[in-house]
């Protein structure tokens, strides 16, 4: 059975790859199998409503089954933000490293709880006939003052999860794999994956 990763970076790719090999029966392939797809513009004003509508377009346009996820870092202390603008925070073409200097200027004059943050994953399953499934997970943690690490993407050189010494960036990519809030998110979602795996072999028994 296909399902399409609905997405075109290749560290996210790689990490639902490492997460989606337990499901030995999956095909799985991602956006750029399909150079000639127009992925649909991000106008929600939720998570959920971004990650729904882009599941839901992308299988209909492919005709597949398509698994699609929208996370982003959570500052409360800034009022939410980066929030849903996290990858674009900076700019809408801006890197991750112009997005994680942006957010260290704004967080200069924090200190201790006023550096709480929190990553925020949902992901959405969707068949070319509609939404089938979306859940959420979060992992908590701080912002440290200065990037550490070489590994990860996004804001990971300055996150560090709750009792743990290293950032993302720094952690294993297995151990980080395990934490993280794309990990539970994908826990909440794995079980309908399996349904959905076994009913594929079922069909191809009948």
């Amino acid at each position: 059975m296909e399902i399409v990763i609905a997405s075109t970076n290749v560290h996210k790719i790689r990490e639902f790859r490492s997460l989606l090999k337990t499901l030995k029966h999956f095909d799985v392939l991602s956006l750029l199998d399909f150079p000639s797809y127009t992925p649909l513009e991000e106008t929600g004003s939720t998570f959920e409503e971004i990650v729904s509508s882009k599941a839901v377009h992308a299988a209909k346009a492919l005709g597949k089954w398509v698994l699609a996820d929208d996370s982003g870092l959570t500052v409360p202390a800034l009022q939410g933000r980066p929030g849903i603008r996290s990858a674009r925070y900076a700019g809408e073409h801006a890197t991750d490293l112009e997005n994680c200097k942006k957010l260290l200027s704004e967080m200069q004059s924090l200190q201790e709880s006023g550096r709480f943050a929190y990553f925020e994953c949902w992901i959405a399953i969707a068949s070319p006939e509609g939404l089938q499934k979306v859940e959420k997970g979060v992992c908590e943690g701080m912002i440290i003052e200065q990037a550490r690490g070489r590994h990860g993407f996004g804001y990971d050189t300055l996150f560090r999860k709750h009792e743990y010494s290293k950032t993302f960036a720094e952690l294993d990519e297995s151990i980080k794999n395990r934490i993280s809030h794309r990990r539970k998110a994908f826990d909440k979602i794995s079980l309908y994956l399996e349904t959905l795996e076994e009913n594929a072999l079922l069909d191809r028994r009948v």
